[in-house]
């Protein structure tokens, strides 16, 4: 993984990582310690589904150029879908509390696309790649005019 990229999963991952464990904190003294557990649950998931999201459009950027766009919007869509599968799937589980692993989910979500949408406004992106095989250097001349 190139480093901008890196450094773009970096800046996403590590508020949301804080929100997580912000969240089960509160979670964990509002109801308890299947409360906690449901918010650290939820934050795995948002890191796992949004850092893997993130891998396959830098990956796409870069195979595919013409198809950034379409898969990007594609793709936040199946993430979106996906985090609410996991929401119907365990509304009723007693592993942990579903309460605080919904709005944990969706916390922690919304902190992933803000800190990711930041950290892209932040980079110094280069549209064209410099291609260092082509003849574009300035030829030198014996004689002066």
């Amino acid at each position: 993984m190139p480093s901008n990229d890196a450094r773009i999963l970096l800046q996403a991952a590590v508020p949301t990582a804080a929100a997580g464990a912000i969240a089960a904190v509160i979670s964990g003294v509002v109801v308890g310690g299947k409360g906690a557990v449901g918010a650290i649950v939820a934050a795995v998931i948002t890191i796992l589904f949004m850092g893997i999201g993130l891998y396959v459009l830098q990956r796409t950027a870069k195979s595919l150029p013409h198809l950034f766009q379409a898969m990007g919007l594609m793709l936040y869509a199946a993430q979106i879908l996906l985090l609410f599968i996991f929401l119907a799937a365990f509304k009723n589980t007693t592993l942990f509390h579903p309460r605080a692993f919904a709005f944990t989910l969706v916390a922690t979500t919304l902190v992933w696309i803000g800190a990711q949408t930041r950290a892209h406004m932040k980079a110094k992106v280069l549209y064209v790649e410099p291609d260092s095989s082509t003849g574009n250097k300035p030829e030198k001349s014996g004689h002066s005019s």
